[in-house]
């Protein structure tokens, strides 16, 4: 029970295995190469369409050679037109992934536009459709971008990215196409998912992510270090694998996981009246790092910093205890209850005492010290603590296979593995 529910290697060239990859024109296009290196060698058959603008940054041979199928430019091919080829193009894959999804291709796809073979194979194909937005930082934050991409969530279209950074134009924010690997991650995922064992179908799971944020007055607050990539990734994978799934979350920079239902929060008092609303459920994960206490009094104006006066006094108040008040719910109490125990020292004793204390079922225990880089860091290093045996030390893993691990546990504990 504790092997991923699908390990992407068993993916092969043939049925589930077949993805179309869309290169669009921007200085992203690069990635692409890389990315249909690891598509190649996890077994996936990959054939690609590139936009004109794509060849003036990496040319049709480069794509050709690695993906070791023809790539395709031009609508009007008499070769691949005389069999109607762009629908052929469409039909014939898995899933449709565009990168980079420049804004140009963004906003073709929302209005059906289809003057050139990217944007028809686009209109005309009928499988999943996931893009890699990349563009300028005030072209991704333009008002037409963010209606474009609302209007693609709600026609079902995945993002994975973009992400933030050092762009190519010199400026920085978010743009950047997702690394390789990620977008790799996701593609396994959107493959693997038509034969994956949905364990948890049927089953209602309400998952808490990222920090809460405590505001001191209007322009300040209490805020710790949480991303929220370990509570996303195990939403994810309970909704992967077949739950009904409600994410209530601080916060956060971070894409919503498909097929997840969220509820956004900025206070601990507002987090915890979200997850009783949502009760009555099967399974709390409770994975955000809520803040212990808050200022007692919140000035309606910003506190002045006056010459020569003493710096203000804050007096704290403890927040409500989400844990305890989820694992204490009486009759609506979940049948299983799991919450996280962050700690910069002595993990496994802090875990085991604090899943007594809160009198939840298990304990994740790991470790958030600065050098241990799981605040903000994609991978996670946990002990289970179940009170049924001994604490059970997972090995170093990405945050999104610590999810996987955890969702098959939680489906073998409520009799659905």
């Amino acid at each position: 029970m504790d092997e991923p529910l699908l390990d992407p290697r068993v993916l092969a060239d043939g049925a589930g295995g077949r993805l179309l990859l869309v290169i669009g024109g921007g200085i992203a296009a690069y990635k692409c190469l890389e990315l249909i290196r690891r598509l190649k060698d996890r077994g996936i058959a990959v054939r690609c369409v590139m936009t004109r603008s794509a060849a003036q940054f990496v040319t049709p041979l480069s794509a050709a050679a690695l993906s070791v199928d023809k790539v395709y430019t031009e609508l009007f091919s008499l070769t691949d037109e005389a069999e109607m080829g762009h629908i052929r193009l469409s039909r014939e894959a898995d899933l449709v992934l565009v990168a980079p999804a420049t804004a140009d291709l963004l906003a073709k796809m929302v209005h059906g536009q289809a003057d050139d073979l990217a944007s028809t194979v686009l209109l005309a194909t009928d499988k999943p459709v996931m893009v890699a937005p990349a563009m300028n930082p005030m072209m991704w934050n333009h008002p037409a971008t963010r209606r474009n991409v609302a209007q693609l969530k709600a026609d079902g279209v995945a993002f994975v990215g973009p992400d933030a950074g050092d762009m190519a134009c010199g400026e920085v924010g978010s743009g950047r196409m997702a690394e390789p690997a990620r977008i790799l991650e996701e593609v396994l995922e959107r493959l693997a998912a038509p034969r994956r064992q949905r364990p948890l179908a049927g089953l209602r799971a309400l998952v808490t992510s990222g920090p809460t944020r405590e505001p001191i007055d209007p322009v300040r607050f209490i805020m710790n270090h949480s991303s929220g990539k370990q509570g996303h990734a195990i939403a994810g994978e309970l909704a992967a694998a077949g739950a009904d799934v409600i994410l209530v979350s601080g916060p956060v920079s971070l894409p919503d996981p498909p097929g997840v239902r969220v509820v956004r929060v900025e206070t601990a008092r507002e987090m915890l009246a979200a997850c009783q609303a949502a009760l009555p459920i099967d399974v709390a994960v409770c994975a955000a790092a809520v803040a212990d206490w808050r200022p007692a009094h919140t000035p309606e104006q910003k506190i002045k910093k006056e010459a020569g006066a003493a710096a203000p006094v804050l007096q704290l108040v403890e927040n409500p205890d989400i844990l305890s008040t989820i694992s204490a719910a009486g009759p609506q109490r979940p049948r299983l209850v799991i919450g996280f125990a962050a700690e910069t020292e002595n993990v496994v004793a802090q875990a085991t005492r604090k899943r007594a204390r809160k009198n939840c079922d298990w304990i994740l225990g790991n470790d958030v010290s600065p050098s241990a880089g799981t605040f903000g860091g994609d991978s996670n290093q946990v002990t289970l603590v179940t009170g049924d045996g001994p604490p059970e030390p997972w090995p170093a893993t990405s945050k999104r296979e610590v999810a996987r691990r955890l969702a098959l546990r939680i489906a073998g504990a409520l009799g659905h593995g």
